[in-house]
């Protein structure tokens, strides 16, 4: 193959999706604000205050999680058995889920995220959240062509036939 100097496939940059850099800057970002809080709690209410603060966290947000996971589950349970779509029940299991990692994780900011995704009342805003990001997303990479993804027909156009099927 003869490419010209430049245009192999390997001399082209690729470019990185924007989720992937939101996700590095958080891994450098999040740290950082979780020290910086710990140390302003440390300061103000003093570092024994503030130990025993994340422990009671920690505990109350693995019970919380556990609680809201178990309950989370029957509802799935009891969805597929009366036969109805259990999406409700699949985002907040994501939810909790979701939520039990940030609680897991030591610090207070992301605490205050696990609470959101776990605790009920919160979780009706998160799961708000959840559908419109998962909406934007099939929206955005299955647009709506006319037929299906390869068809020639004119973009938003449905073409076919009326059938008038009553007696004569």
């Amino acid at each position: 193959m003869n490419h010209p100097i430049g245009s192999t496939p390997y001399a082209r940059r690729q470019r990185r999706p924007r989720w992937l850099t939101f996700v590095l800057v958080g891994l450098v970002l999040v740290p950082v604000i979780e020290i910086a809080v710990l140390v302003a709690v440390g300061r103000l209410i003093g570092i024994g205050w503030t130990l025993l603060a994340l422990i009671a966290l920690t505990v109350l947000g693995t019970w919380l999680m556990r609680r809201e996971g178990s309950r989370a589950w029957k509802a799935l349970r009891e969805a597929s058995h009366t036969g109805r779509m259990p999406s409700r029940e699949i985002a907040d299991g994501a939810l909790v889920l979701i939520g039990g990692f940030f609680l897991l994780l030591p610090g207070f900011v992301s605490d205050v995220i696990g609470l959101f995704f776990v605790l009920p009342f919160t979780r009706v805003f998160a799961r708000r959240l959840l559908e419109a990001f998962v909406a934007s997303r099939v929206l955005v990479a299955m647009p709506f062509t006319g037929g299906g993804p390869r068809s020639p027909g004119a973009q938003g156009t449905i073409r076919g036939e009326v059938v008038d099927e009553t007696p004569d």
